[in-house]
């Protein structure tokens, strides 16, 4: 990447190329939701990477509510994304502070679910996700911070699979925000 492409849509078309490149393949294959695909995005090479990390990071960053204090998301897929979240805004000169909510409790040391500076009840906290099919993970995430006292109003999310992710996380008054969807895929 030579030139930094500076306005969203150059970024998001950037983004877009090296997903297709990096993330998508065709197959047959079982998502984490149980479903079977002919399409599979594992964005992990790209949000694992510099720039790929970067493009969705200023993205999500510009997609975000300006009132949220906090990012967070279930391990694996949203450790990267809610560090580079958090970087990319303490460059720009504002607040941000990450979770990471663990699939499984630890059982030893304090046994936290959450990982990530204590943060007052009542939070606004953006949920990150590299891919939504049913929001299963999405809604996981969430519940762990409504446990937590922790306010959650959206979900941000590299591609949205159109698959019920967005009815089921609008049945809990979240709304999902996409960067793409599997049609910029097919």
């Amino acid at each position: 990447m030579d030139k930094l492409p500076s306005t969203f849509d150059e970024k998001k078309s950037m983004l877009l190329e090296l997903l297709k490149e990096k993330a998508y393949r065709k197959g047959d294959f079982t998502l984490a939701s149980g479903k079977k695909s002919l399409h599979y995005l594992n964005c992990k090479p790209v949000s694992l990477n510099a720039h790929g990390l970067f493009l969705i990071s200023d993205l999500f960053l510009q997609l975000m509510d300006p009132k949220s204090k906090s990012v967070a998301g279930l391990t694996l897929g949203a450790d990267p994304l809610v560090s580079g979240v958090i970087v990319l805004a303490a460059s720009k000169g504002f607040s941000l502070d990450a979770m990471i909510i663990r699939k499984e409790i630890k059982n030893y040391g304090t046994k936290a679910g959450i990982e990530g500076p204590e943060l007052k009840a009542n939070t606004l906290v953006t949920v990150l996700e590299d891919v939504v099919t049913t929001a299963g993970s999405s809604l996981k995430a969430i519940n762990k911070l409504k446990e937590n006292n922790f306010v959650i109003k959206e979900v941000l999310t590299i591609v949205d699979r159109d698959e019920g992710g967005k009815d089921n996380l609008l049945q809990n008054n979240i709304k999902l925000k996409s960067l793409f969807t599997i049609k910029d895929f097919i």
